[in-house]
């Protein structure tokens, strides 16, 4: 595995909230909130991170499966979610791990902070009192840090997750810049960019994954981008930063 440097978050430090770095493991997070979080953020990680380590332990095929798991009723909370996203998306649980993460983070951390952004690999769960731009990173498309998602406070808490078949590490069967998918679930956002990505060979397949994504419940938005051609659905209010 190639280690490739954030250098996206150059560029997502809103100037009325502290942002810090929380890593523990494999988990690396870019936080940003009323106040420094860090020794509650880094409690919260362990917490959640010992939840699927310790599920994991019991049922080894969690974490290899490329399909969706039965309902467990017993398992911790954010193994539930993950679950469950899954099986929205037809995918495997582990596909929502980096939004299941954020999003719990992120709920922890809430009792400590009005407002909260939590950036887990280009997966975000966000909670804003006031209107935020979310930017584009797409790797080398011409897209990138060109145009930003517009995300209003009455829309929050939500999850904005990004899966890429050309930047970062992650196993990814398609060929796509980024496919971004709003949701109020981080856990389903995740998945869903996971499993529409991997539909993604050309832009000849937007519309097609887009119509896949839509039908989703609780998708509320999804941008695609592939090259130089873009796709959007729902509720996505672009502007250009």
């Amino acid at each position: 595995m190639i280690y490739q440097p954030r250098t996206y978050r150059n560029y997502t430090k809103p100037d009325d909230l502290v942002s810090f770095k929380v890593a523990v493991l494999q988990t690396d997070l870019f936080i940003s909130a009323d106040n420094e979080l860090k020794k509650e953020a880094e409690s919260s990680i362990r917490r959640l991170r010992g939840d699927v380590e310790g599920y994991i332990s019991r049922y080894p095929e969690f974490a290899t499966t490329l399909i969706p798991v039965a309902h467990d009723k017993k398992a911790p909370s954010v193994v539930k979610n993950m679950i469950r996203a899954a099986k929205s998306c037809k995918v495997g649980p582990m596909a929502a791990v980096a939004g299941a993460i954020a999003e719990g983070v992120g709920k922890d951390l809430l009792k400590f902070s009005s407002q909260i952004i939590i950036e887990n690999g280009g997966d975000i769960f966000i909670a804003s009192k006031i209107t935020r731009i979310i930017g584009l990173y797409a790797g080398r498309s011409k897209f990138t840090r060109k145009i930003g998602i517009k995300i209003e406070p009455e829309k929050t808490p939500c999850g904005i997750c990004t899966s890429s078949s050309t930047v970062g590490h992650s196993l990814s069967f398609g060929r796509a810049d980024a496919v971004v998918v709003l949701s109020p679930s981080a856990s389903l956002a995740d998945c869903c960019a996971t499993t529409l990505c991997n539909s993604i060979t050309s832009r000849d397949d937007i519309d097609n994954a887009i119509s896949r994504g839509k039908k989703i419940r609780d998708i509320k938005g999804i941008l695609i981008v592939i090259g130089d051609t873009l796709g959007v659905w729902g509720n996505v209010k672009l502007v250009d930063i």
